[in-house]
């Protein structure tokens, strides 16, 4: 069905009623639309409210629809050709539907707990919008399955229900918003390929559990699981919840001889309480919780090694950057926001406040505009930026707009980075963020300034992208590469001269 004649003469938008994709799925075939020649961008979504909100604000003129319709919106470049772009979005829906493995033959599961039953499966991963996950999850609970709600923008108070409904029944809610786990030895989300060995990992912090894997498997340790709990999990309000939970389960395998508990900056009362119950536990649990004055991560991982009896390596790093600099203020551009918050927390012991949009102290937070005269750190993948988006991992549009930003800046003293690796991310973010970075480097250096580029870049050598090559390709950009995102921020900190 086509819409209404359009309001811009390059713009095409259509509703397909009926039709059905999940989210991730939509995400993909956005991406491989908008690659197409002769498309400058293209957006297939459901039409949930928020989906619209989005269109509209790309600049998409819209025509009455239902949550039940997808809506297929193009924007043509000059030479582009309507017909041409549709056939690419027909080609990329059949394309992920076969990636699904579904059979036109067989009628699809309408349930989760009916598609649970008949799988056999013990855990649910659900990934729709979050206003909408608590009805998948609650089925799965019922059907007596665990639970990765990936999903993220979930409220609070479907969280809390969830995991209380969770802990009477003896089941497992890992999440909303968990990017990172590994079950059974098999990855779930944003996950690293990591040699199996005996830690066990709980993790309020996606792309904390990632570095601290990593770090690991570097200096020669396997993770035997990992399983994320959420963000919000050691925050007051859910109070560690689901973290018990895992504590139990991964107390009672008998391949597990170390648990490392992994987290942003959790409510001092959750982390006391934790702190009892991890001693009453079996196996020894390490407690690598963030926050002023404690260890970072890379200190973590060094404690741990210890603890297992093994030296830990000179982390590895790559390349070099300009050592001189013309400004005052260091830039931080995040899609980890676990590894955004360690390096605010090294960072303010040296620099004083840092501006952020995932602030330490509210009276540090940047408004929209995510700019301010001052030591600056965003988390690209914070809910506020994802909503209606992929995650930076996935689409880094938005962040590469800020790089560009920072550089033309003649304020900033130096630019630091994370590029995460693993299932999940970008098949090659280096090969994508390599031209930004020496694009930055060119534009300050056409200015009359010097513009270092410290990139801390999380992965291991078995990750599909592989993390030498992935390093290489960034310091041949003009970057100075580390495995260790603590030792990328001093560095960074060192090249904008402690300058307050």
């Amino acid at each position: 069905m086509t819409s209404p004649p359009l309001a811009a003469p390059r713009q095409h938008v259509e509703v397909r009623t009926g039709a059905y994709a999940d989210s991730v799925a939509l995400l993909q075939v956005s991406k491989d639309v908008a690659a197409t020649a002769g498309v400058s961008s293209a957006q297939v979504a459901m039409a949930t409210p928020l989906n619209l909100e989005v269109l509209e604000s790309m600049g998409f003129d819209l025509p009455a629809t239902t949550p039940n319709d997808m809506v297929v919106a193009l924007m043509l470049a000059e030479d582009g050709d309507v017909q041409s772009a549709l056939a690419a979005v027909d080609a990329a829906l059949a394309a992920s539907s076969r990636r699904g493995g579904g059979s036109v033959e067989e009628a699809p599961t309408r349930t989760t707990g009916r598609a649970l039953a008949e799988s056999g499966a013990d855990l649910a991963l659900i990934s729709v919008p979050g206003q909408h996950a608590m009805v998948e999850a609650m089925d799965a609970l019922d059907a007596g399955r665990d639970v990765m709600i990936f999903s993220d923008n979930m409220p609070l108070e479907h969280e809390i229900a969830l995991k209380d409904v969770a802990t009477e029944r003896g089941l497992l809610v890992m999440g909303p918003d968990c990017g990172t786990a590994m079950v059974g030895g098999l990855g779930l989300g944003f996950a690293n390929t990591t040699r199996p060995g005996p830690v066990g990992i709980v993790a309020a912090s996606g792309t904390g559990c990632q570095q601290l894997m990593c770090l690991l498997d570097a200096a020669g340790v396997g993770v035997g699981a990992a399983l994320g709990v959420g963000g919000r999990d050691l925050g007051s309000q859910v109070a560690g919840r689901s973290t018990r939970e895992a504590l139990r389960r991964l107390d009672a395998d008998p391949t597990i001889e170390l648990v490392v508990v992994v987290s942003k900056p959790p409510a001092p009362e959750v982390a006391a309480e934790l702190r009892e119950f991890a001693a009453s536990l079996s196996t020894p649990v390490h407690l690598a919780l963030l926050g002023a004055g404690q260890p970072d991560l890379t200190q973590a991982a060094e404690a741990v090694l210890g603890t297992l009896g093994t030296s830990a390596p000179d982390w590895p790093a790559w390349g070099g950057t300009a050592e001189g600099t013309n400004g005052t203020h260091l830039r931080g551009l995040f899609v980890g926001g676990t590894l955004c918050d360690e390096s605010m927390l090294i960072a303010a012991a040296e620099l004083g406040g840092i501006r952020s949009n995932i602030p330490l102290s509210p009276e540090l937070a940047l408004d929209s505009s995510l700019s301010a005269d001052a030591h600056t750190m965003i988390d690209f993948g914070d809910d506020t930026l994802t909503a209606g988006r992929a995650h930076p991992m996935i689409d880094p549009t938005l962040r590469l707009d800020h790089l560009a930003r920072a550089a033309a800046d003649p304020s900033t003293a130096c630019i630091l980075m994370d590029v995460v690796l693993g299932h999940g991310a970008e098949p090659d973010p280096a090969g994508a963020l390599a031209p930004a970075i020496t694009a930055a480097i060119e534009t300050a250096r056409a200015a009359g300034r010097d513009l270092p580029v410290v990139v801390a870049c999380v992965g291991t050598e078995s990750d599909p992208q592989q993390l030498s090559r992935q390093a290489r390709t960034l310091a041949e950009a003009g970057a100075e590469v580390h495995l260790s995102n603590a030792r990328a921020t001093r560095r960074a900190i060192a090249l904008t001269g402690g300058t307050r």
